[in-house]
């Protein structure tokens, strides 16, 4: 995990794009979907062929962390032409809005099953170091405001706690009848996220958004990280 945050902040980076970001947590046993980096249209053809579609189209940039505002993430990519036609859109996007952003490659996704998104993070502060972030996630984590706080490390029962401090909470636990989600499984990520960031003394920030959570399970389908 050390390697890949200093490696990045060896050539001047003060992020982690995504893949970067996911290795460190698959270093740490959080559950990931298959992936892979690629550099062309062909291979993100041949990687979608691999995975098997559906998959998602994901922008790599180190100077576009909020991928899916700047029009870098596509869905539910069905088939070849389409994988052909949404990188070209991105291309073109960027080349737009973002006109000096590197572009490093794209990642072909397998797609997550649907179920409760949930943001989790972990900030350092200069004064009272790392400091574990649990909310309602998706788009709507920023809108909303709803998010609890601790000073890592964490116990479990605090992981519960923060949890049921946020108003989104019965969104997990079965509201208007939908199944109720594996609240084990998010305190495992908040536990493991706060012991990452206390570890790693080069990481500043570090945000998982979405953790998509299922009644069994839970897996990082978005991450990114901010280097001191």
């Amino acid at each position: 995990m050390d390697r890949i945050v200093k490696e990045a902040l060896s050539v001047g980076r003060k992020v982690l794009v995504e893949p970067e970001a996911k290795e460190v947590l698959r270093l740490a046993s959080f559950p990931l979907p298959r992936s892979k980096a690629v550099k062309d249209v062909a291979g993100a053809i041949d990687a979608a062929r691999e995975i098997g579609f559906p998959v998602a189209l994901k922008l790599i940039s180190p100077d576009i962390m909020h991928k899916s505002d700047a029009g870098g993430v596509f869905l539910n990519i069905m088939d070849e032409q389409e994988i052909e036609e949404k990188w070209s859109q991105i291309i073109l996007g960027v080349a737009d809005d973002y006109p000096t952003a590197l572009i490093e490659g794209f990642l072909i996704e397998e797609m997550v099953k649907k179920g409760a998104e949930v943001i989790i993070g972990c900030v350092r502060d200069e004064q009272f170091g790392p400091a574990v972030m649990f909310g309602i996630g998706g788009v709507t984590v920023e809108l909303m405001k709803d998010v609890s706080f601790r000073l890592a490390p964490i116990t479990r029962e605090e992981a519960f706690e923060m949890m049921g401090e946020v108003k989104g909470f019965p969104i997990l636990t079965g509201y208007r009848g939908q199944t109720v989600k594996d609240l084990d499984a998010i305190a495992d990520a908040l536990i493991k996220l706060g012991d990452i960031v206390g570890r790693i003394e080069g990481i500043k920030e570090f945000e998982i958004n979405p953790l998509i959570v299922h009644e069994r399970g839970a897996v990082v389908a978005d991450a990114r990280a901010v280097l001191r």
